[in-house]
């Protein structure tokens, strides 16, 4: 009986923090060619990952959903939402996102640390019609604005792409390009 008390407690313990929804702030203080001061939430429960970048008319909120596998990034200053399919290769997961953000705020990581990973997306210029096929996570974020779809560039080098591109890093480790020559400032 005391053993099954303690194996309970101590299952508790490890497992709340797997369970538990939590937030994570980064400051960029001298905000020095930086990107203002970016948030992460993560709600477990539902698969989803919300990372907000505030930083004036730059501003803007990527959402990823674990659980439908596509993420939405939402531009202040495009006025716009773009859909794509997420790279489970190359996007962390759930359980990692909150680990790598912290362990770069703790290090004071940004410029100076290691280089984040990188992908590269062509932006469709025909609207999406239906936000349904993508979860109401991102029906929620999306509804009456304007919404396109990216499909991922393998294997693609920025620099060869003279294409205007909207470009979101997140937290030190994942820096997203959005191209498109029809895409406004």
């Amino acid at each position: 009986m005391k053993f099954t008390i303690v194996f309970a407690g101590l299952l508790g313990i490890f497992l709340t923090p797997t369970l538990a929804d939590y937030d994570i702030n980064v400051n960029d203080n001298n905000n020095s060619g930086g990107s203002g001061q970016q948030s992460v939430s993560v709600n477990n429960e539902h698969g989803v990952a919300n990372i907000d970048n505030n930083n004036g008319w730059g501003s803007w909120n990527s959402l990823w959903d674990y659980g439908s596998g596509f993420a939405v990034i939402r531009s202040f200053k495009k006025k716009s939402c773009i859909v794509h399919k997420m790279n489970k290769e190359v996007m962390p997961s759930i359980q990692a996102l909150g680990m790598l953000a912290n362990k770069n705020k703790l290090q004071g990581r940004g410029p100076e640390g290691p280089p984040p990973k990188s992908l590269i997306y062509s932006v469709k210029p025909d609207k999406v019609n239906n936000l349904d096929q993508f979860g109401e996570s991102i029906v929620t974020m999306c509804k009456g604005i304007p919404t396109y779809m990216a499909e991922e560039i393998q294997g693609a080098n920025p620099i060869l792409y003279p294409e205007k591109c909207f470009k979101v890093d997140i937290l030190w480790i994942l820096n997203i390009s959005l191209c498109e020559e029809a895409m406004e400032n």
